[in-house]
C-alpha cells in the first residue's frame, strides 16, 4: 500500500472511529414525552385523569426498570423519560397551536396521548407536516387512517368500528327478539361514526330490526339530557345505543336513572366501562357494557403477569381499579418504549416510526397487532358484558363477557369501514 493510500485508509478509520464514538456519546440520557389528556372540565375526572395516571405510572415503572418481563429493561432505549402533562381541553384549534409549540419551540422527543376524535383528526395532518413521531392513545374515529396514509402518526388501540360492530354482534346474541333501537350520541366525529357503524351492522345482521327516526345527537359536553330522555322514553325502540364518555356519560346515567329509563330500555354503552368503578350502585344493572376493547373491568380477572401488575400497581397508587383510559394511555407509553428500545434513545422521528410500524406486541391486557393503516393502526379484540352490582363485595361486575377477535370486528387492511360493513363484512373471521 502506498503512503498516500495508507494515509487515506488511516484517515477513514480515524473518522469512522470518531463517528462511532460520537454516536455513543450522543445517545440521549433523557427524553421528553408530551402527554395531552383532559385535565379540566367534565371529561377530566372520569376519563382524562385516569388516562394521565396510567401514562405516568407506566413511565415511572419503565424509568425504574420495574415492568414485568419482557419490558423490565430500564428506560426508553436506555434513556429516562420526563412526562410533560398537557390539558387537551379548549378545542381543536387550541390543540393544533399547542402541538406546533411542542414541536417547534419546546423540542419534545415524542407526543403520546389525545382522547378526542376531533382533536386527532385535526392533529394528524399537522404531525405529518412537522414529521413528528406521535402516538394517539385513545381517540376512536376510523377516519384517521382511512382517509389518508400516515408516516409519523400511530394509534395503539382499535378504532370505533370495532366497538360498534362488536356491540351489535353482542346484542344479536343476547337479545335476538329485539325489534327496534335508537341512540343518543355526541354530535361530532366520534358520536356520528359510532352510531353509523352500530346502525349499519344491525342492518346487516338483524335485518328485521328497525332504527328509530328520532335518534339524538346533542352537543358534546351538553350535560343536560332531559328532553332527549323524554323522547327516548316515549320511543317504541327496545334498545338505546350510546357512545357517551366522560362527564356526559355519567350525567346521562344519573338523569336516566331518575326517570327510570334503564328499567324500560336495554342500554348499550360502548364506553360504559369508565363508569363501572366510579359509580358503584348508581350504575344500572343489566347494561350492555363495553370498554373500547379489552380494558378495565372487562379484563379484571385476566391472570397475565402484565395485567396483574397493572391492576395491583394502579390500585396501590390511586386507590381505585384502573379503567379503560388508564390502560389505553399506559399501552401507548409502552409502545413508545418498544420503539425507542428498537431504534435507540437518539433515534430520529423517522427511525422511531420505522421501529413501531407493523409490529405485534404484548400489552398489559391483550395482544396489539399494528396491522391496519399501513402498519400504523392497531387491531385488538373487543368485548362486552352485562352489568351487575355485587352487594356482597360492594362493587360492580360484568357477567357473560364475550370477546370478539379483531379479524371479526375490524375491516381488513385497505378496506374502508363503512364499505366493509355495507358489503356484509366479507372476510370477517368470527
Amino acid at each position: 500500500m502506498t503512503n498516500k493510500l495508507l494515509k487515506g485508509a488511516l484517515g477513514f478509520a480515524a473518522v469512522s472511529a470518531v463517528a462511532l464514538a460520537g454516536g455513543i456519546a450522543h445517545a440521549k440520557d433523557t427524553i421528553t414525552i408530551a402527554v395531552p389528556s383532559f385535565l379540566t372540565g367534565g371529561a377530566a375526572g372520569p376519563f382524562g385523569i385516569p388516562a394521565m395516571n396510567g401514562a405516568k405510572m407506566v413511565t415511572d415503572a419503565i424509568n425504574a426498570g420495574k415492568l414485568p418481563a419482557p419490558y423490565n429493561t430500564k428506560g426508553f432505549g436506555g434513556a429516562t423519560a420526563s412526562v410533560i402533562p398537557l390539558d387537551e381541553g379548549g378545542g381543536a384549534t387550541k390543540q393544533v397551536a399547542e402541538y406546533r409549540n411542542l414541536v417547534e419551540k419546546r423540542n419534545v422527543d415524542a407526543i403520546v396521548g389525545y382522547i378526542s376524535s376531533g382533536n386527532c383528526q385535526a392533529l394528524a395532518p399537522v404531525a405529518e407536516e412537522l414529521k413528528q413521531f406521535t402516538i394517539f392513545a385513545t381517540c376512536g374515529t376510523p377516519r384517521i387512517f382511512e382517509e389518508a396514509a400516515r408516516k409519523y402518526v400511530f394509534r395503539t388501540m382499535g378504532h370505533a368500528t370495532a366497538d360498534n360492530v362488536a356491540a351489535a354482534m353482542y346484542v344479536k346474541e343476547k337479545f335476538p327478539d329485539m325489534k327496534g333501537y335508537t341512540g343518543i350520541n355526541q354530535n361530532y366525529a366520534w358520536g356520528q361514526d359510532s352510531w353509523r357503524d352500530f346502525d349499519l351492522t344491525l342492518q346487516q345482521i338483524m335485518p328485521n330490526t328497525k332504527a328509530s327516526d328520532k335518534t339524538q345527537f346533542p352537543k358534546i359536553f351538553a350535560g343536560q339530557y332531559g328532553s332527549e330522555i323524554s323522547a327516548m322514553s316515549l320511543d317504541k325502540a327496545d334498545l338505546i345505543h350510546t357512545s357517551f364518555w366522560g362527564g356526559d356519560l355519567e350525567a346521562f346515567i344519573f338523569q336516566g336513572n331518575a326517570r327510570g329509563l334503564f328499567k324500560k330500555k336495554i342500554g348499550v354503552f360502548t364506553v360504559g366501562g369508565t363508569a363501572a368503578y366510579r359509580l358503584g350502585k348508581k350504575l344500572p344493572n343489566g347494561l350492555v357494557l363495553g370498554a373500547r376493547g379489552p380494558y378495565g373491568i372487562l379484563v379484571k380477572d385476566r391472570p397475565s403477569a402484565l395485567n396483574q401488575w397493572f391492576i395491583n400497581t394502579y390500585k396501590d397508587i390511586y386507590g381505585i381499579y384502573p379503567s379503560g383510559p388508564a390502560y389505553q394511555y399506559g399501552q401507548a407509553i409502552l409502545a413508545a418504549k418498544i420503539a425507542y428500545d428498537k431504534a435507540g434513545s437518539d433515534a430520529s422521528n423517522e427511525q422511531l416510526a420505522n421501529a413501531l410500524r407493523g409490529i405485534t406486541f404484548e400489552s398489559f391486557s391483550t395482544t396489539v397487532e399494528m396491522t391496519l393503516g399501513g402498519g400504523h393502526q392497531a387491531a385488538t379484540e373487543n368485548g362486552y358484558g352485562i352489568t351487575e352490582y355485587d352487594s356482597e363485595n360492594g362493587e360492580n361486575v360484568v357477567k357473560d363477557v364475550k370477546f370478539y377477535p379483531a379479524s371479526c370486528v375490524l375491516p381488513p387492511e385497505g378496506q374502508n369501514s363503512v364499505d366493509w360493513i355495507k358489503g356484509g363484512m366479507k372476510g370477517a373471521k368470527c
